[in-house]
């Protein structure tokens, strides 16, 4: 199973040598690093272990000054590798990454004593002693880079460790960006730590909160080359057609749809000091750190404001921080409302599938959307949705569909003691425009006819304005193609929905069997010549202009014809009748 370790501890304690000692390479690859002798960011390197497993190994800076370095490589580690140097014991830096390991839920390690052959015994096992106290249940192996004292056993002690580690690879494929480069005849190249899931060569991300489709070409593991690449690796990618500027550390590359891209997120808080409410702080998420507010739920969540969007998911770790270390959380909801209450928050902080869906589903919802946001198996989610309601392959809350049920029987019983001609809504406008749309519909207990809703039994009737309305086509038949004023339009959309008018212009009207003869002469007209002009039309049917002008426009809207400068054709599926 693909591990990545990362090491943590004080400036100069020996992380940098220690790696090198263990894989060969020097992770310290900046001039500056080199210069001044310190790691300044994150470095890289595989590591075979003698059983034959290879490990991803992230080597971090020590120094205060880099800290935020070091969270970005922390946040996608599997493993710790704990470095305190013999001849000092541990330091600020050793006991703040020790909590910020802490803090992203990486409780898996093994301790380093360094420099062991530079510190008397006597001093060795002092340090060691407080290692153990320090980092409770892990194993401490005192080790020298310098006389490779050491090695084989904390090699040892890393391959035991890594064989009790359980992982769990389920999900979409996501990647958190923590470099971006350009190589000569292959271009932009990211890399980061695989979070989830797997890639291959073809395979089609989204990057966010850039907002980018990207193609992978290929994929490495840790400079070789690779068919896919698993949930646990360090990974580089190469993205043809993307600009180097376009991506940079703390962008996401993840299966598109899969996650939610959110401004907000809940969390349970842990604290290491107190953090106020609408305390300004900066969270740390994945290999992003971004400004934020947090606004505090009870005493042990909040939510957390953002000042950029973030790719999250249930499940996922953050650390907060000002000038120091102040906390972090898991998040319990990675696209909350606005508004967050203590006894939802209780429930999506369960380790149960049907209080948490219980919490967070409201409005309908895919059981694929809610596998990404809960990070619960599909097969899990299946045997907790028993309390929630479906229609087709939507999900959502009993409180929900009655809520809408509510909400249209309101208004068309409004309408039916309003007498109005036609007691129906049309669909759209008795239900959003939205996906769910038709599978609910049936669940709302109404009559759908034609393109709209109804009570039970409601019908739409002229009642006694029938006589009107007779009245009122007997003066179009009179008319002919010259458009009537109609003032009632209550009763112009009755009588067109019925078929026994046509509605032109703003208000006027005229009878179907001049709207059907003046449509047989457009048809016959543009067949033999092509085209149609308006001054044509109006000779053709010898009236004014107004008239003609206003029943092209309505052929115009009926989909029957098309404009193009001073003259009219025929659309194709017109012609074809």
């Amino acid at each position: 199973m693909p591990l990545t370790v990362g090491t943590a501890g004080h400036i100069d304690h020996g992380k940098t040598w220690l790696v090198r000692a263990l894989t060969g390479k020097d992770t310290d690859r900046l001039p500056e690093e080199k210069e001044r002798g310190i790691s300044i960011d994150l470095g890289y390197a595989p590591l075979d272990l003698p059983g034959g497993q290879r490990l991803s190994l992230i080597d971090v800076p020590g120094h205060e000054r880099f800290i935020r370095n070091m969270v970005a490589g922390a946040s996608g580690i599997d493993l710790f590798l704990l470095v305190i140097d013999a001849t000092e014991g541990p330091r600020p830096q050793t006991h703040e990454h020790l909590a910020i390991l802490w803090l992203l839920g990486i409780r898996s390690g093994v301790v380093a004593v360094t420099k062991a052959d530079a510190a008397d015994p006597a001093m060795v096992e002092l340090v060691v002693g407080e290692a153990r106290e320090l980092v409770p249940g892990a194993e401490v192996v005192p080790v020298s880079a310098k006389t490779r004292e050491g090695l084989e056993e904390l090699e040892s002690a890393l391959e035991t460790v890594a064989a009790r580690r359980e992982k769990s690879a389920a999900g979409p494929a996501r990647l958190y960006v923590d470099r971006v480069f350009t190589l000569h005849g292959i271009g932009t190249v990211v890399t980061g730590t695989l979070w989830s899931g797997s890639i291959r060569a073809g395979d089609e991300l989204r990057a966010e909160p850039a907002g980018i489709d990207v193609r992978v070409r290929s994929v490495e593991v840790h400079d070789e080359p690779v068919e896919v690449a698993e949930a646990g690796q360090r990974v580089a990618l190469a993205l043809p057609g993307v600009e180097r500027t376009a991506l940079r550390r703390g962008d996401a590359l993840a299966e598109p749809g899969a996650y939610p891209l959110t401004y907000r997120v809940d969390v349970e808080l842990v604290e290491l000091e107190p953090i106020s409410d609408h305390a300004r702080v900066h969270v740390h998420h994945g290999t992003a750190e971004i400004p934020a507010r947090v606004v505090r739920v009870g005493k042990r969540f909040a939510q957390l404001r953002l000042a950029e969007p973030v790719v999250a998911a249930r499940g996922d770790h953050v650390v907060l921080r000002a000038a120091t270390t102040l906390g972090g959380g898991w998040i319990v909801d990675p696209a909350p409302a606005r508004s967050s209450d203590e006894a939802r928050l209780q429930l999506l902080a369960s380790d149960d599938p049907a209080s948490v869906l219980s919490a967070l589903v409201h409005e309908p919802v895919l059981l694929r959307d809610l596998s990404a946001r809960t990070m619960f198996s599909p097969e899990q989610l299946e045997h907790a949705v028993g309390p929630l309601e479906r229609a087709g392959e939507w999900y959502f809350s009993r409180i929900w569909l009655d809520q809408i049920r509510r909400e249209v029987l309101t208004r068309l019983t409004l309408r039916a003691e309003a007498g109005v001609l036609d007691p129906g809504l049309p669909i759209g406008e008795a239900l959003p425009a939205t996906p769910w749309a038709e599978d609910v519909l049936p669940l709302l207990g109404l009559e759908r006819r034609e393109g709209k809703v109804y009570l039970p039994g409601s019908v739409a009737s002229l009642g006694e304005r029938e006589a009107e309305a007779e009245a009122l086509e007997t003066k179009l038949t009179e008319a002919g193609f010259s458009p009537v004023p109609v003032d009632d339009a209550e009763l112009a959309r009755f009588l067109e929905d019925s078929g026994r008018l046509i509605r032109v212009g703003d208000g006027l009207a005229i009878g179907i069997d001049a709207y059907e003869q003046a449509k047989g002469t457009l048809i016959e007209e543009c067949e033999r010549a092509g085209t149609i002009t308006l001054a044509r039309f109006r000779d053709l049917l010898g009236i004014s202009r107004k008239p003609a002008q206003l029943l092209l426009e309505r052929f115009d809207a009926d989909g029957l014809t098309r404009r193009i400068g001073d003259e009219r054709v025929l659309r194709r599926a017109a012609g074809a009748r």
